[in-house]
């Protein structure tokens, strides 16, 4: 009896400051705000979620097509107090990596998660600039750096941004729902100039490419009845661009979706949300999961069309330990009638349990 007191006394000790803690009010996506840089290439810590996200595809000296993806999230728990002790969660910070190898055959992948305390995680709130331990993404002029020594691989890579932020939605608020705070702030930075090297254990080789890169923040990214989302970002050969996205509803069907298209001379669409499709062409499903996914999909924007096919099928990639979920993730090419027209990246969640972010 005295052994069993002792524990709930300490266990109530323990959890004291969190009863005391008072719940977060997350700031709503504001539709009157206007974007403003360099100030929101930083972080925003009042959100409940934050990424910065690169992606791209590279090509070494020998002629190897190598795919790759970066990501640092930043999350705000529901929860708040006085307590100021360093320790205390007030930002979480977590990363994925990932390198896709046709001669591999699978994703190489790594992932992270501390908090934000002690210099040994964090964020910026004056322009890009996350990490965790050595894994870092940074912004310098117009110059985005990254560097991420994961377990199998090594990445060493900088970004060049050829022109100014691309606002996705209107003027930077991207809806994802029909109700007024279902909405995000988005911008991307499409074509991207990419060199810098990779080790993939068997030494550095230098590696030249294109990227994609997203910085978005919300506290509602999601709604109720959505369960994911096929998201897609498209480098064109021509020099234009297209991301599109679909959120999708607990029978797998569209519950939102949203677009913009760049041309090659710059100029800018946005598509309305039953302008966007999906339309899967062929799905695979992974041998150590189970899950199956639409890995090459037909997506309308508009009266505009491109096929997406995987520069490999298996690029899964399993993050339970630091975000919760597996989701696909992966390199594809853009095709019109068989003919290759731009590369970029596929998204696909949900597919193995409804996303909660």
């Amino acid at each position: 009896m005295r052994r069993r007191a002792f524990l709930a006394g300490g266990m109530g000790l323990a959890l004291a400051p969190l009863l005391r803690a008072e719940e977060v009010k997350y700031p709503a996506v504001n539709p009157g705000y206007a974007l403003s840089f360099p100030r929101d290439h930083g972080a925003h810590p009042g959100f409940r979620t934050e990424w910065w996200y690169v992606t791209g595809w590279l090509a070494t000296a020998r002629g190897e097509t190598l795919g790759f993806q970066v990501t640092f999230f930043r999350s705000r728990p529901p929860f708040d107090s006085a307590n100021p002790s360093s320790f205390r969660p007030r930002q979480v910070m977590l990363a994925h990596a990932a390198l896709a190898d046709p001669k591999l055959g699978r994703l190489r992948h790594d992932q992270r998660a501390a908090r934000q305390a002690l210099g040994l995680a964090g964020s910026s709130e004056e322009t890009t600039a996350v990490w965790i331990d050595d894994w870092r993404l940074a912004l310098d002029g117009d110059i985005y750096r990254t560097r991420i020594a994961a377990r199998e691989f090594l990445l060493d890579l900088e970004f060049s941004a050829g022109g100014p932020p691309l606002l996705q939605g209107e003027g930077g608020i991207s809806r994802k729902g029909r109700r007024t705070e279902e909405a995000s702030y988005y911008y991307s930075r499409p074509q991207l100039a990419v060199r810098g090297s990779v080790d993939r254990g068997g030494g550095s080789a230098a590696v030249t490419g294109a990227a994609w890169l997203d910085h978005e923040w919300s506290s509602s990214y999601m709604a109720r009845e959505a369960i994911g989302w096929d998201w897609a970002g498209l480098n064109l050969a021509n020099g234009g661009a297209l991301m599109a996205f679909r959120m999708r509803d607990r029978q797998n069907g569209p519950h939102f979706a949203g677009g913009t298209f760049v041309s090659a001379a710059g100029e800018s669409r946005t598509f309305a949300p039953e302008e966007i499709v999906f339309e899967p062409l062929r799905r695979w499903r992974s041998p150590r999961t189970g899950v199956e996914y639409p890995i090459a999909m037909r997506v309308r924007a508009g009266g505009l069309r491109w096929d997406l096919a995987p520069l490999m099928d298996d690029q899964e990639l399993d993050a339970r330990a630091s975000t919760g979920t597996i989701y696909w993730e992966g390199a594809v090419r853009a095709l019109d009638g068989g003919a290759e027209t731009g590369r970029g990246y596929l998204e696909l969640t949900g597919y193995w349990k409804p996303m909660k972010l």
